[in-house]
């Protein structure tokens, strides 16, 4: 039997509806079990005193995952603090400046760090980095701007495990993001305007500088964030070079621990259905709210740059 057009375009359009609420269906099951998991810690501890808290014992009953939350936000800063100027750099190099021939060789490369696994960027670091930091590039940043900062002075010389290890493990694996968006906003700058900022006498770097960057910010600062939150997401890499332990970082050298890292640090000794677990689903459920907060920041941001 033949179907008729208006047959194949009715379900055709039923297929399309019925793939968008199987995804809507898996996500709502996907946020309920998240946040059912983590009702019993909720009746347990104040959630004021669990994100507050500095005391991690949940063999004493006490869940306190302030110094987690530091740690996170130790480990994302430092790492676009690092890979922010380099993953611009590069998209302005590659978009800007590069020949078609070497571009068409760096982006694969740059892309490939994409599908490399995460255990083997840890393996990275816990196997060859971490020497590499202990001798020498802990000593040299503590010896000089660790005299005038103390964020920046080393309290475990013995080691080169922390928040800086981390930090350029993930940089490593946050790049791509990075490179991508903004590559793709420089490129997006109509050539009218790097024309017309050429006739008025402007150089090609200061085209760059005073047109195109500003005109692309909206596209490079959600690159920008994007990247957080995917160094922020990480664990298995990070479980591997930051330490673990349940005090907070005060300098980016120390050893320190992140949401995610606790979760899966924890995952295999908890016993079903007990606080222990819901403890972790009550970090995924803080998590999965700040990926929200980020994930909205961005959707504005987008939307403001339509607008202008």
């Amino acid at each position: 039997m033949k179907l008729s057009n208006k047959q194949i375009d009715k379900y055709s359009e039923l297929f399309f509806y019925s793939s968008s609420a199987i995804v809507i269906i898996f996500t709502f099951f996907f946020l309920y079990f998240i946040f059912d998991r983590a009702l019993l810690l909720f009746e347990h501890t104040n959630i004021i005193e669990f994100i507050t808290g500095t005391t991690w014992h949940p063999r004493g009953g006490v869940f306190g995952i302030w110094n987690f939350i530091i740690g996170t936000l130790f480990v994302a800063i430092v790492t676009l603090c690092i890979v922010t100027p380099i993953g611009i750099f590069t998209a302005i190099f590659l978009s800007e400046f590069a020949p078609k021939k070497i571009a068409l060789i760096i982006r694969p490369l740059i892309e490939l760090l994409v599908g490399i696994p995460s255990v083997i960027y840890g393996i990275l670091g816990f196997l060859v980095l971490e020497d590499v930091f202990q001798y020498n590039i802990d000593p040299l940043i503590s010896s000089t701007l660790g005299i005038f900062f103390p964020i920046f002075y080393d309290t475990t010389p013995n080691s080169g495990s922390g928040i800086l290890l981390t930090s350029a493990i993930l940089s490593i694996m946050v790049i791509p993001t990075i490179v991508s968006i903004s590559e793709d906003s420089l490129r997006s700058v109509s050539l009218d305007h790097r024309n017309a900022s050429m006739a008025l006498g402007a150089t090609h770097w200061e085209t760059i500088k005073k047109i195109v960057l500003p005109i692309s910010f909206s596209g490079i600062l959600t690159g920008i964030l994007l990247g957080m939150l995917r160094s922020m997401s990480e664990a298995t890499a990070v479980v591997m070079v930051i330490g673990n332990t349940h005090s907070a970082p005060s300098s980016i050298f120390d050893l320190g621990s992140t949401m995610t890292a606790i979760i899966i640090s924890h995952a295999g000794e908890a016993p079903h259905g007990g606080l222990m677990v819901s403890s972790l689903f009550g970090i995924a459920v803080l998590l999965f709210i700040i990926q929200m907060i980020f994930s909205t920041l961005i959707n504005y941001i987008k939307k403001r740059s339509e607008v202008v």
